[in-house]
């Protein structure tokens, strides 16, 4: 499916005013865009996505196919750079976009904000921005334009920060713009835009269940449905049920699925809060086996029988504990049906061929050498589902359409030079980046 950003514009319009006839409190920004323009297409040219069945009752969901990001939070990213650009026309106005990230947000908001450059939807006058990561994801961070020269990296840099828990720069981000807002609109005339609000990934993220009530669509005579996610706080999976809702809610040309799927949830050890909330239990307790120097449990078939570590990070991006969207999930799941499953990294490694096999057969090519993957949200995802299915968390006849999030090495997508990096320890070291950026 070519850019479902332009494909369902009427439809992602429908979704803003759906999600802004429900909140309290008005966005800094408006969730609804204008007329579509041939700008705006485009821009938005990089969204397509793909729906390929790779083995009976097993669907991929290619949401990575964009070169400059090559995950899924394209289409949010591009989408947020719209309305920006939109607001920018419309106020006069210019926008400076702050977003901590553990890597692949950021990645994507740099790229959009490039490609408004390079379409001519914005300029680095009117529009910039300032990433935040934590130490953890340094070998996340993905080199683009706006490193192109001294002027460009100084109005849009990317910080890594000093902190204890990966998580922490959400507080560290917050405290400056809270502290600096005022001051950087009263002295530059750059209004700050925070990114961290969920309505800006749900709305985008509609367009997952556009795609499949075209393509795959859910009819009184199809098997049953989950939808596999390797999830953080499971956004993307909440904006599929924004789009379901206005499918069945008639606000859309596309025509009602038969029922809503079921949701199954995909994490690593060090944060699965969410597959623990959804089971209503903490994880197992696992054992240190001297003798093969690895940790087991039988007590859970939904987390690892063995592991490197209880608290294993697979992949940086996955940062989130206690994410608070877990109750909504949990609702969505136990009206809808699904469930979730912990993998670690030897559960990777050991089904990985098998992996690449799948991955495949949707067009997908998966670095021969593991060690290469900078991003393993898709391998986790293919690995929750061969293990649920093993284990029979997954029925043999259910259909599981799988989001295929993220996946890249260094070859596909270069890293960023550490000279191109900015280093925060403290409050004021991010304050002086964020301020750099308004007055450049």
């Amino acid at each position: 499916m070519q850019n479902v950003l332009d494909r369902y514009y009427q439809e992602i319009q429908a979704a803003a005013r759906k999600a802004a006839a429900a909140r309290t409190t008005p966005p800094l920004i408006p969730l609804e865009l204008g007329a579509k323009s041939p700008a705006f297409t485009k821009f938005t040219e990089v969204t397509d996505v793909g729906l390929t069945q790779v083995q009976p009752h097993t669907y991929i969901l290619d949401l990575m196919r964009n070169p400059g990001a090559r995950t899924t939070k394209t289409v949010a990213s591009l989408l947020m750079v719209a309305r920006a650009a939109a607001h920018i026309r419309r106020t006069g106005e210019r926008v400076l976009l702050v977003t901590p990230t553990s890597g692949n947000k950021g990645t994507a908001l740099r790229d959009a904000v490039a490609r408004a450059y390079e379409t001519g939807l914005a300029t680095p006058d009117e529009l910039r921005i300032v990433m935040l990561a934590p130490e953890a994801s340094r070998t996340k961070l993905r080199d683009c334009p706006l490193t192109a020269n001294q002027p460009l990296r100084t109005a849009n840099p990317v910080v890594l920060a000093d902190v204890k828990q990966p998580a922490d720069v959400k507080l560290l981000s917050s405290e400056v713009v809270e502290r600096h807002t005022a001051e950087i609109f009263d002295t530059t005339g750059f209004r700050i835009w925070y990114t961290l609000d969920l309505d800006n990934y749900r709305i985008a993220d509609a367009a997952r269940a556009f795609v499949e009530a075209e393509v795959l669509p859910i009819t009184a005579q199809s098997a049953p449905r989950v939808h596999a996610h390797a999830v953080s706080s499971a956004f993307g999976l909440l904006g599929y049920h924004l789009g379901h809702q206005l499918l069945t809610e008639g606000l859309t040309a596309l025509a009602p699925p038969a029922r809503h799927p079921g949701f199954f949830l995909i994490q690593q050890l060090a944060t699965a809060d969410m597959v623990t909330s959804l089971l209503g239990t903490k994880g197992p307790e696992y054992t240190y086996d001297e003798d093969t120097g690895v940790w087991r449990q039988s007590a859970a078939i939904e987390f690892p029988a063995v592991t490197d570590h209880p608290q294993e990070v697979i992949d940086a991006t996955f940062y989130t504990k206690e994410p608070p969207t877990r109750s909504q999930v949990n609702e969505i799941v136990a009206r809808h049906g699904g469930g979730g499953v912990v993998v670690s990294r030897r559960d990777c490694l050991d089904r990985f061929e098998e992996v690449r096999s799948l991955a495949a057969e949707a067009g997908i090519t998966i670095a021969g050498d593991p060690t290469l993957i900078r991003e393993w949200s898709l391998v986790k995802a293919l690995t929750g589902v061969l293990v649920a299915r093993e284990r029979t968390l997954i029925a043999a006849d259910t259909d599981v359409v799988v989001h295929a999030s993220g996946y890249y090495s260094d070859e596909l997508l270069a890293p960023l030079r550490d000279e191109h990096v900015t280093h925060a320890h403290t409050v004021d070291d991010l304050a002086r980046a964020v301020l750099a950026a308004a007055h450049a």
